[in-house]
């Protein structure tokens, strides 16, 4: 299993370097520039011209391109254009909250939705069935804005009894209750979303091994019905069900852009709206770059997890 992750961390190198040539020249493609949005328009062209030419942005894109890989290859992703910290600073001050978000919320989505999925195939074509799938319809079908908005006007605004938004309470000294009262909201948006995916996707799967022969043997025998559902079928259900679940994470932290700017999350979400906003080329590049090793990681780590699942599977050297 070793020498197969090694190979393929070794083709994730040149597919990296396929994603930053793609992000660096459709970033640079944009329209507006970020001096226009540093500097006040009014300004001598003069000024301008100097603050193109100190930014770098006077030379060929190829050239930009070329200093940035080379600071990359230097373990420096530059310097943010709009508040000029390190992007590596940025990123890594940011990087944790939203993944802290996206695990919570993955961890409730998958919580709701694989023993709801089990129990609708079990139980298929009966009442609890079609009730579950309905809400699982309801739970994609909402916009996660408005969906979030109106827990915001519910609980924070009507009630009061959860805050609107951010990651602690100015003033309050943070603390642990603190911060889950404020991930309350986000986390139950982010995982209603993805348990009304996940369980018609847990339910097809079940299904699908329920009818396999060696389970009708297995309750022809006697087994208990919760050791033939949960031992034996699950187990042979995980492998399509942790593909579907691994696809998720990089969906997960994309859609957590909408979510945190609806919640004031400090996450990366908000740092990336931010940046587009700003026009801030190395900061946009940098967190680009974030999500190609978290995409890239998560297939790594997705077809080892095969092999846990399924013990018939082996990469061999």
């Amino acid at each position: 299993m070793l020498p197969y992750a090694i190979r393929r961390i070794l083709i994730a190198v040149p597919v990296l370097f396929g994603i930053t040539v793609i992000n660096f020249f459709l970033i640079n493609m944009a329209p507006g520039n970020p001096v226009d949005m540093l500097i006040d328009p009014t300004m001598p062209k003069e000024l301008l011209d100097a603050r193109k030419e100190l930014l770098g942005l006077n030379d060929p894109l190829w050239m930009q391109y070329a200093k940035w890989l080379g600071g990359l290859l230097r373990g420096e992703l530059g310097y943010s254009f709009s508040s000029y910290a390190p992007v590596s600073t940025l990123i890594a001050e940011r990087l944790g909250p939203t993944l802290g978000l996206a695990a919570a919320s993955l961890a409730l989505g998958l919580l709701i939705a694989v023993p709801v999925g089990i129990i609708s195939a079990v139980r298929q074509n009966t009442k609890f069935d079609y009730f579950m799938t309905g809400l699982s319809f309801i739970g994609t079908s909402i916009p996660q804005f408005f969906f979030g908005l109106s827990l915001i006007y519910i609980f924070a605004v009507q009630l009061r009894i959860l805050p609107t938004g951010g990651m602690y309470t100015l003033g309050a000294g943070g603390g642990t209750w603190d911060l889950i009262r404020h991930m309350i909201l986000p986390v139950f948006v982010l995982g209603v979303f993805i348990a009304g995916k996940k369980v018609r996707y847990v339910r097809a799967s079940m299904l699908d091994v329920l009818k396999q022969d060696y389970l009708r043997t297995a309750r022809a025998k006697g087994l208990h019905p919760f050791i033939v559902t949960n031992k034996h079928a699950l187990r042979n259900a995980l492998i399509p069900m942790i593909t579907v679940i691994a696809m998720e994470i990089p969906l997960l932290l994309g859609g957590s852009i909408l979510i945190e700017q609806i919640f004031q999350w400090p996450g990366i979400g908000q740092l990336t709206i931010q940046s587009i906003l700003s026009r801030d080329y190395p900061t946009l590049m940098g967190l680009n770059l974030a999500a190609a090793c978290i995409v890239l990681a998560t297939n790594l780590l997705t077809d080892l997890l095969y092999s846990a699942a399924d013990p018939r599977i082996r990469y061999n050297g």
